[in-house]
């Protein structure tokens, strides 16, 4: 346990809300008829939405409502956001860049604040990731979307737990809590801005039933070809893999493919 949590300049923070507001009012720039009000909302839950989680699983009263510039912030990102996406897709990687930074620090934030509410290590890492990602997953729930975050190619939680680890191990040594929460923040902006630059993202779950299939069609292949020689070769089905079957098998439906 811990008796401090890490903390940041309030303006810091509050660009880390405008941010993710931004994001989310950037990401919902397709979908049509929403309203001032919905753009709004959105702007919230995308910017403050990973705190309020954090704070709600932790019963303490949310920080974003502790003065209004929280509010304020995510407000008025959002609006921008909507009124000219273009410019900001000019400037994605800085963009990206800050956003990176912001999970970092909603990270690095929660989890030195469970801890120093008397949580042990692992709900604490969990906590942090919350703090992290839980804007995008508000988001999502909002405009009644598949969440990202479960998806292929969201590295974003991986990310938020690589700096939260490194955080956590720090103070374990007893390194200070601000030089703990800075390693966070640098570790989880490298792990995504590299997970941006090269694609990096978890392995697709392997879909049980194209395992199935594809033992179904070695058997299917040894009875024809003992029906022929004579001869029963036993396959191997200890080692079918899900990346064994092939686009080209035949024109059957592909369950585990992305969407």
């Amino acid at each position: 346990m811990i008796d401090e949590t890490f903390t940041m300049p309030l303006w810091a923070e509050l660009t880390a809300v405008g941010v993710g507001s931004l994001q989310g009012a950037l990401f919902a720039a397709g979908f049509k008829r929403l309203d001032l009000l919905g753009v709004a909302i959105l702007g919230i839950a995308s910017g403050i939405g990973g705190g309020f989680l954090r704070d709600i699983l932790l019963s303490t009263t949310p920080a974003a409502f502790s003065i209004n510039w929280y509010l304020i912030t995510a407000t008025l990102a959002a609006f921008v956001g909507m009124l000219v996406p273009r410019l900001f897709r000019k400037v994605d990687p800085v963009v990206t860049l800050l956003d990176a930074v912001s999970i970092g620090m909603f990270g690095a934030i929660g989890a030195t604040k469970a801890l120093s509410l008397g949580l042990p290590v692992i709900p604490a890492l969990f906590i942090g990731t919350v703090s992290a990602v839980g804007g995008g997953v508000l988001r999502d729930i909002i405009l009644n979307i598949p969440i990202a975050l479960m998806h292929v190619g969201s590295f974003y939680a991986v990310a938020s737990m690589g700096g939260i680890i490194v955080l956590l191990g720090l103070l374990a040594f007893d390194v200070p809590v601000l030089i703990a929460g800075f390693a966070c923040v640098v570790v989880t902006t490298l792990l995504r801005l590299l997970a941006v630059r090269f694609g990096w993202s978890l392995p697709e779950q392997r879909a049980l039933s194209r395992v199935q299939l594809r033992r179904q069609r070695q058997v299917e292949a040894v009875i024809d070809e003992a029906l022929q020689t004579g001869v029963i070769v036993l396959p191997d089905l200890g080692d079918v893999h899900d990346e064994d079957v092939d686009e080209e098998d035949d024109g059957e439906p592909r369950h585990g493919d992305r969407r």
